[in-house]
């Protein structure tokens, strides 16, 4: 596949064999049996791969079916206002509120404006911008949309849950608790280490559309499932 057409089309179930070995790219299957193909990032030790979603990239059909299948799984607990994180989880943030039926919803930044309040922020980490020095902020005059309200805190991808934990620390800061976390992708285990350092509740908050585990190259050259969950 050429690297541009990746994200770009969501299967039938059966298109393409589970067989759990890889090779140019994983196969992300929905609840329903659809797949979706994403390439395969190999990380630093050569011998270890995730599957990599970057959402502002794909088709719009994949996004509004993505968004559709994050909708309907936080409908339930009856979201009032969705609150987006930057930056890839704005595209899916605005994409669900939409489906659920919402006006607009409140994307978090981390550009500061010249309004916005330091008292307002928090440090922000990434394991895919890991030397970035970036804080995280609510736009002061969007508070009353979160305040009193049930909200849901939406991000494209949850890997280490870096970025989770800061939505997290911000919302409490401004005396807000989510009723939900989602997000399109659920990547490895290592979120489930790192989510309770804003509380344990927030494991069993969170959802996704799909997971994906870590992957390691096998002797054939090919990449599978590893052994060692939560990389």
């Amino acid at each position: 596949m050429a690297p541009h057409d990746f994200w770009q089309e969501i299967h039938p179930p059966g298109t393409f064999p589970d067989d759990q070995e890889f090779t140019v790219f994983y196969v992300a299957a929905l609840e329903d049996g659809r797949q979706l193909r994403l390439p395969i990032r190999v990380l630093a030790d050569g011998t270890h791969a995730l599957a990599s979603l970057i959402i502002n990239q794909a088709s719009f059909a994949v996004l509004d079916a993505l968004a559709e299948c994050l909708a309907e799984k936080i409908r339930p607990m009856r979201v009032e206002i969705i609150a987006g994180l930057p930056t890839l989880g704005l595209t899916l943030a605005a994409a669900v509120a939409q489906k659920l039926g919402h006006d607009r919803y409140v994307p978090l930044g981390t550009s500061r404006k010249f309004w916005y309040r330091d008292e307002l922020s928090v440090a922000l980490s990434s394991i895919t911008t890991p030397t970035q020095d970036k804080r995280l902020y609510v736009d002061p005059r969007l508070l009353p949309l979160l305040t009193g309200r049930r909200v849901a805190l939406i991000d494209d991808v949850i890997s280490s849950g870096a970025s989770i934990v800061s939505g997290l620390n911000l919302l409490t800061a401004c005396g807000i608790e989510p009723v939900v976390i989602g997000a399109a992708m659920l990547q490895s285990e290592r979120w489930r280490e790192n989510l309770p350092d804003a509380g344990p509740q927030w494991i069993a908050r969170t959802v996704g559309v799909f997971a994906t585990p870590i992957l390691e190259r096998n002797g054939a050259g090919r990449w599978q499932v590893s052994s060692r969950p939560g990389t």
